[in-house]
């Protein structure tokens, strides 16, 4: 039997984010952790009703979870969907943000200095393991940050980028220096991505 779910492929070679992030770390990163919580995900799920849904599902679904079984499959598929996220968040190639995103940075931040300024912020104030996040919500951009596999697509709000502040997501290359990872992986932002996602919030609003 197929599982249910995979290891999405990174969208870049293991090295195209060195300096910021060293091959060894996304092969540690993506070869070990992310991979491991696939695999977890799809024993935890097997003959559940969880197998026949779609990631983002599953993790709403068990986010407000009271029972252990369906706790560990929140842990576990939290942290597929933000790991899928993350890599996508980044980018080898420089961009800047346009268009609407560009405007709604403007209009919400008062300038990409700014917003880049609150994300390091939420990244180095989040205390143990989490993320720091961008979202939109009604087309208004903010900075959230949250522990462990949460994440605001569990709560309904629209995600534009996540950078991961869990120790392994940098701790090879910079070991306990978290707020110098931030600066170097900040400069790696996918902008594309996120006017997609910005992109898809808006266009959802228009067919409610």
């Amino acid at each position: 039997m197929a599982q249910p779910f995979l290891l999405s492929p990174l969208p870049y070679d293991e090295s195209a984010l060195a300096p910021a992030i060293s091959a060894r770390t996304i092969g540690f990163h993506f070869g070990k952790h992310h991979k491991t919580y696939v695999e977890t995900l799809n024993k935890l799920v097997a003959g559940t009703r969880y197998a026949e849904m779609k990631l983002e599902q599953v993790v709403r679904t068990t986010s407000t979870a009271t029972t252990e079984p369906e706790k560990k499959i929140f842990n576990n598929a939290g942290q597929v969907w933000n790991h899928d996220f993350y890599w996508r968040s980044l980018s080898p190639r420089a961009s800047k943000p346009a268009g609407k995103l560009a405007h709604a940075i403007e209009h919400d931040f008062g300038g990409l200095e700014a917003l880049i300024k609150q994300l390091a912020e939420a990244g180095t104030e989040q205390f143990g393991s989490g993320w720091a996040w961008l979202v939109s919500n009604n087309g208004r951009l903010s900075v959230d940050k949250t522990g462990n596999a949460l994440d605001p697509m569990a709560r309904h709000v629209n995600c534009l980028l996540a950078v991961d502040v869990w120790e392994h997501a940098y701790y090879l290359d910079y070991q306990n220096e978290r707020a110098k990872y931030l600066a170097a992986v900040l400069a790696k932002l996918n902008w594309d991505f996120a006017a997609e996602n910005l992109d898809k919030e808006i266009s959802r609003s228009r067919s409610a």
